[in-house]
């Protein structure tokens, strides 16, 4: 079955020294996208909603769309709860059928993010399913939550919060940002590789549009073994209705619209899982 959770994809990804390609999806149009660079590509995959997409379309309604696509594919996929941003919500998603949820309890203090993260894990592993947290804070803005400037992770934190939650894996801020950035991101490759060297389940980078691909291979070879993907997504299928739109102002199908995007997004996404390293990894 093609329908899985994120665990053994990443960590087969943290053997393998690639990363699986996480990517926000708004729409049924960019679940096909998604899932089709995927199967071009031969690459596992992890669908991801925020609390703000779930807000729009619902649990069940993204849950049922990527379940029927998932069961229809012939490589592994993953559906994700991104950035949760309550107990409450992480265990809905869990309920629903969602097969990994991540639980963000970055903006509060060091002792409530143990706490809160702790309480959802004990709750996913009675339903068998892995649990991502963030500690430190990633700036720009994430749905609702905007972050000013970076709190970055501390190696030692990192070791103590694994060990204290049981978290499967960890989200960590190293200079990356949501959104589009406004300068030039410095990322703190040395923080990351000291974070690898005590931490021993897979990382995950958040804020990956708009770096460099250069940036997120070497951040992928010290250690990352999930890099997320949204605003880049979320521009890419927003342009290619524009441009249908400007070439032709008189369309009124709703379907020329969204093929467009679909195609726009597929490309993208087959670019994104190229430079993680993941494509030929399905079935390994």
């Amino acid at each position: 079955m093609s329908f899985v959770t994120s665990e053994g994809m990443l960590l087969d990804a943290q053997k393998g020294k690639y990363a699986i390609g996480g990517f926000n999806v708004e729409n049924m149009e960019m679940v096909k996208a998604v899932i089709l660079a995927a199967e071009e590509l031969r690459s596992p995959v992890m669908l991801q909603t925020t609390p703000s997409t779930v807000k729009y379309g619902g649990l069940r309604t993204f849950y049922a769309n990527v379940k029927v696509a998932a069961e229809q594919a012939s490589v592994p996929v993953c559906l994700h709860l991104d950035h949760g941003d309550s107990f409450d919500l992480a265990v809905q998603a869990i309920r629903q059928g969602y097969t990994s949820v991540m639980i963000d309890g970055s903006g509060e203090t060091f002792e409530k993010n143990i706490e809160l993260t702790k309480r959802v894990v004990d709750v996913a592993k009675a339903n068998q399913l892995p649990v991502e947290a963030e500690l430190g804070q990633v700036g720009g803005k994430e749905d609702d939550l905007e972050v000013d400037g970076d709190v970055n992770t501390n190696p030692e934190e990192a070791k103590e919060f694994v060990e204290r939650t049981g978290v499967n894996s960890l989200a960590v801020a190293i200079g990356t940002a949501h959104g589009v950035y406004k300068g030039e991101p410095v990322l703190d490759k040395e923080r990351l590789t000291e974070i690898k060297n005590l931490v021993d389940i897979p990382l995950v980078l958040h804020g990956a549009s708009g770096l460099a691909d250069e940036d997120v291979k070497e951040c992928i070879e010290r250690g990352i073994c999930k890099v997320n993907y949204a605003t880049e997504l979320r521009i890419g299928y927003t342009d290619a209705m524009k441009e249908v739109f400007k070439e032709n102002p008189e369309a009124f199908d709703p379907k020329i619209f969204g093929r467009a995007g679909m195609e726009r997004v597929t490309e993208i996404v087959k670019k994104c899982i190229k430079v993680c390293g993941s494509d030929g990894k399905a079935g390994l």
